[in-house]
């Protein structure tokens, strides 16, 4: 007996949703999103400007992107989507619309509504996408999972507490803590 067969949509069904209803959309299946808490934005707005202000200190041509931002990551119509902060270097990636293919760093700050998806579904889309580093920043448990796509040298676990290095700018340093006491 043959199994039901899946529906599978496209990114017209992401841009025919209602205004202010978001979701992704991962080898055609949908994943409604629900809005961020406090903590998650405070994070993501943070670690953003952190981000952004060492690129520029350093005259950098990265980019950087806090949600909701689109990110069409294989360059298809079946994956969209938003991650909390993307930073993308490779400025032909980037029109209008978002950023088309793999960002070059990637940050999700994880909830339980989005923990199974962060650290299995997107972990391995965008390691397979070419995504270069993903950091999954988890403040229910105070930690951060760092993934070191290009040479697995900084892949890691840290906590709030420890000072993180970055892996394509080796040079930038964290201490996530700093960023919700």
């Amino acid at each position: 007996m043959a199994l039901p067969k899946l529906q599978l949509y496209t990114t017209d069904y992401i841009y025919a949703l209602p205004d202010g209803q978001r979701a992704e959309l991962i080898d055609g299946q949908v994943y409604d999103m629900a809005p961020p808490n406090r903590v998650h934005q405070r994070l993501s707005f943070s670690l953003s400007r952190k981000i952004s202000d060492f690129i520029d200190s350093k005259k950098g041509g990265c980019e950087v992107y806090p949600a909701p931002f689109a990110v069409f990551l294989n360059a298809d119509s079946k994956n969209y989507v938003e991650p909390d902060i993307s930073v993308i270097c490779d400025k032909n990636k980037l029109d209008n619309r978002g950023c088309t293919g793999a960002p070059d760093w990637v940050i999700e700050i994880s909830s339980p509504s989005t923990k199974q998806r962060d650290y299995g579904i997107k972990l391995f889309k965008y390691r397979t996408a070419g995504v270069r580093e993903y950091w999954i920043v988890n403040p229910d448990v105070r930690i951060v999972n760092v993934y070191d796509f290009e040479s697995d040298k900084k892949t890691d676990l840290y906590s709030f507490d420890d000072e993180i290095s970055g892996c394509i700018f080796e040079e930038f340093k964290i201490r996530i803590g700093d960023l919700t006491d």
